[in-house]
């Protein structure tokens, strides 16, 4: 069983979507209208890397003391799964890992972290959710040239042509709402997609046409917990810079677009 901190994931996810009941292909973008209110941003329930059997890393994993700018939503570019168990949700995270590792050559797996089609959110790179509650930033893999200003979220599944399940829908907004609270970001500026930085078909069509409500959601539910938005600025050379989006980008296992680059200093 996943570690828990604060309150149960009903009450974590209840009104996790406040300001928005749009629906969108392939999957609706549901709503409730309540939400617990709180003093801080929750830290939703997740298992972090002792529970889903993580490898350790194979170099030290670098944080920086200054937060990210930015939560970056990717799509892990594999099959809209209809396993939603917790079983299901761990061994995704192991096979991201072996293959980021064994495959790509990196020192972890690349996301700080994963949250599956069951909704369950597992943490990803080492250090990442320590590094979160001190406010700083757990260096990943996953925006080429720009990973020491970007944190990311893998959502399991590809979604060019259809949207996430709801479960998963709720947790992301619950962890969007969480990582903005913790780093005092604006869900209006800082909730973006991989494609907004590379070229790259990632997060998909449809889960980057969600990413306006997701914003709002988020919003709402930092103002209902009392959060103040946050209004850092972020200079020009680390803001996005939107690339087009290839055509025949290959949909493969775990590969959605550059995840290093050549300013990367981190693997």
């Amino acid at each position: 069983m996943p570690q828990r901190h604060g309150p149960d994931r009903r009450t974590v996810l209840r009104g996790a979507a406040v300001a928005s009941g749009a629906a969108l292909a392939g999957g609706a973008f549901g709503v409730s209208t309540a939400y617990a209110d709180t003093a801080a941003a929750a830290e939703p329930p997740m298992y972090f890397r002792a529970d889903w059997g993580a490898r350790p890393p194979s170099t030290p994993i670098q944080v920086l003391a200054a937060p990210p700018s930015f939560v970056v939503v990717h799509h892990t570019a594999t099959a809209n799964s209809a396993d939603h168990s917790e079983g299901h949700a761990l061994a995704l995270s192991r096979s991201i890992q072996n293959f980021h590792m064994d495959s790509n050559g990196w020192a972890d797996a690349g996301q700080q972290f994963t949250i599956s089609r069951g909704g369950h959110i597992m943490e990803g790179r080492d250090r990442a959710v320590p590094a979160v509650r001190e406010g700083q930033h757990c260096v990943g893999s996953h925006v080429a040239n720009n990973n020491s200003t970007c944190v990311g979220i893998e959502n399991e599944g590809t979604y060019m042509d259809e949207g996430p399940t709801q479960a998963l829908t709720d947790s992301l907004v619950s962890t969007l709402a969480w990582l903005c609270g913790a780093y005092g970001l604006n869900p209006q500026e800082a909730i973006l997609g991989h494609r907004d930085f590379n070229a790259t078909a990632c997060p998909g069509d449809v889960l980057y046409a969600m990413l306006p409500d997701l914003r709002n959601a988020v919003t709402g539910v930092m103002l209902a917990q009392g959060l103040e938005i946050g209004t850092r600025t972020v200079p020009a050379q680390d803001q996005p810079t939107y690339p087009p989006v290839p055509r025949d980008e290959p949909l493969r296992e775990f590969v959605h677009g550059p995840g290093r680059g050549a300013d990367d200093f981190t693997r």
